[in-house]
């Protein structure tokens, strides 16, 4: 069966009426529902909401909260929330080690160097990454699912053309 893992930028899409690419996103999650399609989000995508409800001014704070209530009614309460597994953990460290051989700054890429041995680890930045995406990327990956997101991921995508990503945001799909 075909399934779908919604990003946290589709998710927002989606949910939130005042974005620009909602109607798409709606248009593409509509004719999916009426389907056998499996449409999901991942944990990892309440914990990025959950940090912009923390972080956000205090004058959208609500907003954001109303926001995480439509999520948790979509997802958590229909069962369609993955968590992050044993198995999610195994591809995202070969993903990670993946960007590292290929993004790393050269001096920090020396073939047999343990992570131990380095005194100032690589971070994501450096790898040109966010490292919430690759947690998301392992679980659709672990999974085969398609990836629904706006975010390009060309770096992942780069070492890892198992993953499959969709941009429902664009009209013709």
């Amino acid at each position: 069966m075909k399934g779908y893992l919604l990003d946290t930028n589709a998710v927002s899409d989606w949910l939130d009426a005042t974005r620009p690419r909602h109607a798409t996103v709606s248009d593409n999650i509509g004719r999916l529902m009426r389907t056998e399609t499996l449409l999901l989000t991942s944990t990892i995508v309440l914990g990025e909401i959950e940090y912009g409800i923390q972080t956000a001014p205090q004058e959208i704070q609500q907003r954001l909260e109303e926001f995480r209530s439509q999520v948790e009614v979509e997802f958590v309460h229909n069962r369609l929330l993955l968590d992050v597994t044993r198995g999610t953990t195994f591809v995202y460290g070969d993903l990670r080690a993946r960007v590292f051989e290929k993004y790393a700054p050269g001096e920090k890429r020396k073939k047999g160097m343990r992570p131990e041995e380095l005194t100032s680890p690589t971070t994501s930045k450096e790898l040109g990454i966010q490292e919430n995406d690759l947690w998301i990327a392992a679980q659709a990956i672990e999974r085969n699912l398609i990836l629904v997101s706006n975010d390009a991921m060309r770096r992942i995508r780069d070492v890892a053309p198992e993953l499959r990503v969709e941009d429902w945001g664009q009209p013709s799909r």
